[in-house]
């Protein structure tokens, strides 16, 4: 599904779900069509420049499975950060914030069962403050293994939960905004 409400391409949109959407919601960043997870929507113009230029840095956790598994070198590597390009071209040392091999993916995110399971993987949890295009993707492909699978379990204290995929739970905004460590006041 891609995290828009209309394309002009054929392709799955959030106003196929199952959820009468009041008119004016839009999505507060995105998740690429091969993600999954929390996906935050509202109503409120000043939400996104509220929560993606604010001072300080709202966490977003995933869980990504990805191909192979990771060596101790390449962990650390990851750990320390890696060059991905951004936009222009321009190199970016990419370090999250916390990174951690995961056994089992299902006490983070009960639908994270996977049949690719049977082939030999990494699950990770991965945080990180910075939200470059596609950079936990990127991560991935510098240390040379693909991310199979990403899904967004939190930004700052919004959390996915065991939210089923395409369901959709509302909060009103002060929670909301409460959450994502907003102060309205300001």
């Amino acid at each position: 599904m891609v995290s828009q409400f209309v394309s002009s391409d054929e392709v799955s949109l959030l106003g196929d779900l199952d959820f009468t959407f009041p008119p004016g919601t839009h999505a507060l960043g995105r998740l690429d069509k091969d993600s999954e997870g929390l996906l935050l929507l509202t109503t409120d113009k000043r939400a996104t420049g509220l929560l993606y230029l604010d001072d300080v840095p709202h966490l977003r956790t995933y869980l990504i499975m990805v191909q192979n598994e990771l060596s101790a070198k390449t962990f650390e590597l990851l750990k320390t950060g890696v060059t991905i390009k951004i936009k222009n071209g321009e190199n970016y040392v990419a370090r999250p914030t916390e990174i951690k091999r995961v056994d089992d993916a299902t006490p983070y995110y009960p639908y994270a069962t996977d049949h690719r399971e049977a082939y030999p993987h990494t699950w990770l949890l991965i945080k990180l403050t910075e939200g470059k295009y596609r950079q936990v993707r990127k991560m991935m492909l510098a240390v040379r293994h693909r991310c199979i699978r990403l899904i967004r379990l939190s930004i700052s204290d919004v959390t996915l939960g065991d939210l089923k995929p395409g369901a959709v739970r509302e909060v009103n905004e002060g929670n909301f905004y409460r959450l994502l460590g907003i102060d309205l006041e300001c």
